[in-house]
């Protein structure tokens, strides 16, 4: 369960993206921000999510939203999966967990019945201001760009 809700302020952040640049929630000050937790590059769901997300980000662009994925892979790692699929956004490496910790996007799961630390597929959508408009915690990754349009009427 996310710790965050509509209308809580969104905690800042600063990662790296895949081409070693520093990435924070200030560069997004007077844009909507997608920020979008995913567990692993090329992976069948995560591909699923960011290419969903990619098809759609000129519409994105045009509604003044921008797309940033995290996960806990590293650049390297990032680097393929943008060529791979032509990703047009950044993707963070978060490797030491420390923004998806701070988003409560990092927990404990369970599989066939053991338990392990990992992420919490979870997208926040984040106003101008640095609000927080929707939480989806339950991610549709094949059509995640019409569950985000639903929710907020855009």
């Amino acid at each position: 369960m996310s710790k965050f809700k509509a209308g809580d302020k969104a905690p800042s952040f600063e990662g790296v993206n895949q081409n070693g640049e520093k990435i924070s929630l200030n560069d997004f000050k007077g844009k909507k921000l997608i920020l979008y937790f995913y567990p692993k590059d090329n992976t069948p769901g995560c591909t699923a999510e960011s290419c969903n997300l990619n098809d759609n980000y000129e519409m994105w662009l045009n509604k003044g939203y921008d797309v940033v994925g995290v996960s806990p892979d590293n650049e390297k790692s990032h680097v393929k999966f943008i060529e791979k699929f032509g990703l047009k956004f950044n993707l963070i490496a978060d490797t030491e967990h420390k923004i998806l910790e701070d988003y409560g996007a990092w927990g404990e799961k369970s599989m066939y019945g053991r338990k392990y630390m990992g992420v919490l597929r979870t997208t926040y959508v984040i106003d101008e201001n640095g609000v927080i408009e929707a939480v989806f915690e339950k991610v549709k990754t094949k059509d995640h760009t019409n569950q985000i349009i639903e929710a907020l009427n855009i």
